[in-house]
């Protein structure tokens, strides 16, 4: 399959018709490319905020609440786009308002049949625990779909190895991020390279890029498109498929061998997926030796 992995610009939309055709030509410049499964980044989403007003979109919480009661005409436009043409799409994720009164970070994937699922956010950075008193959500799923077994670890989710492992039944793993600083691309970058190492898939991360003045949440971000996979037998040596160029918006493509994943599992140069279990005891048997 191809995927397409975006760097994302955030625009501040007059209306909803704006909103509608900024994701048709992003989703049809993908699909015209032949790409079979598209990658929205993290909080891609609060662009919807905008369509309240610039009052409610720039402080955090009213925009939150913005995005979460425009999420239910979002996902059915990402329905329509995913069966029109005949892709699945990872959408961009944002806050959602479903747990009591404080909002989950949620991402909605959506299959060209008409299914759409959703995968939340499992470990909050610190701006998403203070001042923005967000929660966890639901449990990590394995998405079945005709395309194989996809997974989604949102942007600090990546950087924990037992929530990648949780996902190695995953041919495919999915990295949509939201990051200020370059040192934020690189630490989720790194998250996204080490978790398809370690459960020798391909893991695809998107980012959004460009400023965002008009959002105290998203004013500044740093990335670019990105698809990793093991370095070993059947992937390049550097284990990077793809890359984009930094803050540089569009897609980034990659043509992913489900058949080159089954086969460094089975026989690569090293195993790490097959010898994971072997740290256990080892891990929780650190002698600790006096040499002053």
């Amino acid at each position: 399959m191809k995927v397409a992995t975006a760097a994302y610009p955030l625009d501040f939309f007059e209306s909803w018709a704006g909103y509608e055709d900024k994701i048709f030509r992003w989703v049809d410049e993908a699909a015209s490319h032949g790409a079979d499964l598209l990658v929205f980044p993290e909080y891609a989403a609060m662009e919807l905020s905008s369509l309240a007003g610039a009052d409610v979109a720039k402080e955090v919480e009213t925009s939150f609440h913005a995005v979460s009661d425009r999420m239910a005409e979002s996902n059915a436009l990402h329905a329509h786009l995913a069966s029109q043409f005949n892709v699945h799409i990872l959408s961009g994720s944002g806050p959602v308002f479903d747990k009591g009164d404080r909002p989950v970070n949620r991402a909605h994937f959506f299959a060209p049949n008409g299914k759409m699922e959703h995968q939340d956010k499992q470990i909050l950075t610190r701006c998403e625990r203070t001042p923005w008193d967000m929660v966890p959500g639901g449990p990590l799923k394995v998405f079945e779909t005709s395309l194989g077994k996809i997974g989604v670890l949102i942007c600090y989710d990546s950087e924990f190895p037992l929530l990648g492992r949780a996902l190695s039944e995953c041919d495919v793993i999915l990295v949509p991020s939201c990051t200020e600083a370059l040192s934020g691309y690189w630490r989720v970058r790194i998250g996204a390279m080490s978790r398809a190492m370690e459960a020798q898939c391909v893991t695809v991360m998107a980012s959004l890029v460009g400023p965002a003045e008009w959002s105290e949440a998203v004013d500044i971000n740093t990335g670019m498109g990105g698809v990793f996979g093991p370095p070993d037998i059947g992937f390049p040596e550097t284990g990077v498929l793809a890359e984009g160029a930094l803050n540089q918006p569009g897609w980034t493509y990659a043509d992913v061998d489900l058949d080159a994943v089954a086969h460094v599992r089975a026989d690569g140069g090293v195993l790490h997926r097959s010898h994971w279990p072997e740290q256990s005891p080892r891990d929780s048997e650190v002698t600790y030796l006096p040499m002053k």
